[in-house]
């Protein structure tokens, strides 16, 4: 295994057909880390044939004081039918964490470990991933109490045409996709001259469901950069010229992610989400994209969790559930750990009630996707 602590100039290039690419291992999501929160990013590679990559990893590192923490977002990267990379890459992986005296080492790969809802006809297990979780159980790496990204979400194939997606809605969602065009909504691409424009609408979105959202500035620089970039694109639904609902899309390697959204509360009754949902899907397979993947799902698949409602509204578009490990973390000392883990948000949560700042729930109506902000200042 090999370290660096600079990314290579072409890492995307050379990451973007490994097995479970993902764009919050892109070169990109790790230099807008590092300017919005700290996060440093360095290279993990195992090498291949021909110069190739057998499995690599975006490493994001962060000081606290005298101490060290890391974290692999969505991965490591590689084929994991690969028993013997599997586990070059984890003793790699291992050894960096004692070298630089890591608190924790947490990754959450974006590997199935089963598909569909657990208990229905439909559940399946993931052969691979349940391997790998149980390689992880027997070199003591342990499930995460922090989990920063979500473990389930749901994926729709876009190997299918059009009129196969369409058919695979639930009655109720084709429906709903098919009003907005008939009473005068229209959806068009959105650039980094609407960045304003998507901002308030997440705003207003965030205050009437009750989730944290943050300066103007922060999102300027994750959707501005990755517009740039090419991964970002936005997505606006009108009506008489007035912006109702935005999407805004993440696009590295064959998928595409529905990362944020955001809707007004006027004009609700014509339903713009779900034109604006479609008309994703439709720009994700026209870029050449295999999957599209909803982000989000319960970790609990019934009323009591807070994604049910925005899950069933998902659900509607036909997408498998596919269910994933989930944050372990590689831990040297029990004593930091445990402190880090409790101890620093314990404190963390305190000071956001005394400014005022308790979140609330995430969004559960049909307007959009409260997404679970990578690494906001009370997660890693």
């Amino acid at each position: 295994m090999n370290y660096s602590a600079h990314l290579p100039a072409d890492w995307n290039a050379r990451i973007r057909d490994l097995p479970g690419a993902h764009v919050l291992q892109s070169a990109e999501w790790g230099a807008f880390k590092q300017r919005s929160t700290g996060w440093t990013p360095q290279a993990v590679t195992l090498d291949g044939a021909h110069g190739a990559y057998r499995g690599a990893a975006l490493l994001l590192t962060r000081q606290i004081g005298p101490l060290r923490v890391g974290y692999i977002p969505r991965g490591p990267l590689l084929d994991y039918a690969d028993v013997e990379a599997r586990a070059a890459l984890l003793d790699g992986l291992e050894r960096l964490a004692r070298r630089y005296r890591l608190i924790w080492l947490k990754i959450d790969p974006d590997l199935p470990i089963g598909y569909g809802v657990p208990g229905t006809p439909d559940a399946r297990p993931d052969v691979n991933g349940a391997a790998f979780v149980a390689e992880l159980e027997r070199r003591g790496w342990q499930l995460s109490e922090s989990q920063v990204q979500y473990r389930n979400t749901l994926v729709l194939d876009l190997a299918l045409g059009e009129d196969a997606l369409l058919k695979n809605m639930s009655q109720s969602t084709r429906y709903k996709v098919r009003y907005g065009p008939k009473h005068g909504v229209t959806v068009r691409a959105g650039t980094r001259d609407d960045l304003p424009l998507l901002y308030n609408l997440y705003v207003e979105t965030g205050a009437r469901d009750g989730f944290l959202t943050r300066p103007f500035s922060y999102y300027e620089d994750e959707w501005g950069a990755l517009m740039r970039a090419g991964i970002a694109h936005a997505l606006i639904a009108e009506y008489e010229g007035q912006a109702l609902a935005h999407v805004v899309l993440f696009k590295f390697g064959r998928t595409c992610w529905y990362f944020y959204g955001a809707s007004s509360s006027e004009h609700r009754n014509l339903m713009p989400t779900y034109l604006l949902q479609w008309e994703a899907i439709r720009w994700a397979k026209a870029q050449g994209c295999t999957r599209y993947d909803f982000w989000g799902a319960p970790d609990v698949f019934d009323e009591s969790d807070p994604m049910w409602g925005v899950f069933r509204w998902k659900e509607g578009f036909g997408g498998v559930v596919t269910r994933t490990p989930g944050a372990y973390d590689y831990v040297q000392s029990a004593a930091l750990y445990a402190l880090y883990t409790r101890a620093v948000p314990a404190a963390l949560n305190l000071l956001k009630r005394l400014r005022g700042r308790a979140s609330r729930s995430p969004q559960t109506d049909q307007a959009g996707q409260a997404s679970r902000d990578p690494y906001t200042e009370e997660t890693p």
